[in-house]
């Protein structure tokens, strides 16, 4: 009896990666209930592209099947790219307005050529309105977490910290908050590569590397869903 209270607890069993897309499925309907028409429009559209394909262009029973099999299997291609982004959309709607989300963002979203932290660099403890700092091809882009008319000036004071640390290296703005013509949560990271390219790679690297010694805030980072997480998972 002893020996069976000592022996450590078995491990919960992770879900399969069907019960896995279920359950991002079910997310995802809940927040964007036109997700499933598109989905579904995403799945059944080739397989229907591809009986009618058979039909004009004939080739006999054999040609037929292939034609729906390959419906089929780019019909499934597509629901999961759908499904993919909707899920992740869905995921940034929860995250929406809490302190913390770019960071999160910034975590899981960003592209390859693109550094940054879910911390940020500055933040404001009576709103927790916040900037966020991200080095890449396009420079140092400072992102504001909050509205335009409190993020500006904490936006210009961190411009300043780092070109006099960097005054050759191109400084740019993005905001993230409630403003008619801010940057939506889940369109941050394309924002990104909009920026004119200016730098290398190595340039990229010595640039955050210096910023680095700059310091950065201490701010609690929302818990939730993860953007990156919520994904749907293409089998291997």
């Amino acid at each position: 009896m002893a020996r069976a209270q000592a022996s450590p607890a078995t491990p919960p069993k992770e879900p399969g990666r069907f019960k896995q897309m279920w359950q991002v499925f079910q997310m995802t309907r809940r927040y964007d209930r036109s997700s499933v028409w598109w989905m579904a429009l995403g799945f059944f559209g080739p397989i229907l592209a591809a009986i009618l394909l058979s039909i004009f262009v004939g080739g006999g029973v054999l040609a037929i099947i292939l034609y729906i099999i390959t419906g089929v299997l780019a019909g499934m291609l597509l629901f999961l790219i759908i499904l993919g982004r909707k899920a992740e959309n869905a995921a940034y709607s929860q995250l929406k307005g809490q302190p913390g989300a770019v960071g999160v963002v910034l975590r899981s979203s960003l592209k390859r050529g693109w550094r940054g932290s879910e911390m940020p660099v500055s933040v404001n403890g009576r709103t927790q309105d916040a900037v966020y700092r991200a080095v890449g091809r396009g420079g140092v882009v400072l992102i504001g977490e909050g509205p335009k008319s409190r993020t500006k000036r904490m936006l210009e004071d961190e411009r300043r910290k780092v070109q006099r640390v960097l005054p050759n290296v191109p400084v740019g703005f993005v905001t993230v908050g409630p403003d008619r013509d801010s940057v939506e949560l889940h369109k941050l990271a394309g924002s990104l590569r909009r920026f004119k390219k200016t730098l290398t790679k190595t340039e990229i690297i010595a640039v955050s590397n210096r910023l680095d010694s700059l310091g950065q805030s201490s701010m609690p980072i929302p818990k939730g869903v993860d953007p990156f997480k919520a994904r749907a998972q293409r089998p291997r």
